[in-house]
């Protein structure tokens, strides 16, 4: 066993941590709306729950619009009960099988709630990062225990998964950044 392996095992749980804390980041409301805001908001069909995205396509007309063309009319009163039961705060219009939402411009109190949600979801995301470098260094700790590895790379690997940790750690703060100024307008 060798730390370069432990490293590289340890890459995509990252990367998964970089999707999902995407994903997060598109379900929060700014200035601009996004599909990703409404697209995994689960609609009762028939009985069954489906995501948004599977019911119809999902576009943005304009910055402060988005518009659901259902693939079927039946599909309308499970949509809209979803999606005021996500209480947005969106308008919602209703034209044959297509539902319009549009976003009233953000008050500031409304942006200052929105940003300590987004700084909430980066403590929680680098949390995620945490538990990763976590159970990888010590799995490189088990690895020297056993002499699997030697000393001196057991702290190289270290140095190395530090590395790595921060440049995604970066990639976060970067991320954050980017949608605390789309939230500001």
């Amino acid at each position: 066993m060798q730390y370069s392996n432990i490293i590289e095992e340890t890459r995509p749980e990252l990367e998964k941590a970089e999707d999902s804390f995407k994903q997060e980041l598109a379900k929060l409301r700014s200035s601009r709306l996004s599909p990703g805001l409404v697209e995994d908001i689960e609609a009762d069909c028939f009985g069954q729950m489906l995501p948004l995205k599977q019911l119809g396509a999902i576009s943005a007309p304009s910055s402060r619009q988005l518009a659901l063309q259902l693939w079927d009319k039946s599909y309308v009163e499970g949509v809209i009960k979803a999606i005021e039961a996500a209480q947005l705060g969106l308008g919602i219009r209703v034209d044959e099988k297509t539902v319009y939402l549009t976003s009233p411009p953000l008050s500031e109190e409304t942006r200052q709630n929105l940003i300590q949600l987004l700084n909430k979801k980066k403590e929680e995301a680098f949390q995620v990062l945490r538990h990763i470098r976590d159970r990888a260094w010590k799995e490189i700790q088990e690895g020297f225990q056993r002499s699997e590895i030697r000393e001196d790379d057991k702290f190289r690997g270290k140095d190395k998964l530090d590395e790595l940790v921060r440049e995604y750690r970066g990639k976060f703060e970067e991320m954050s950044k980017n949608k605390e100024a789309e939230i500001k307008g």
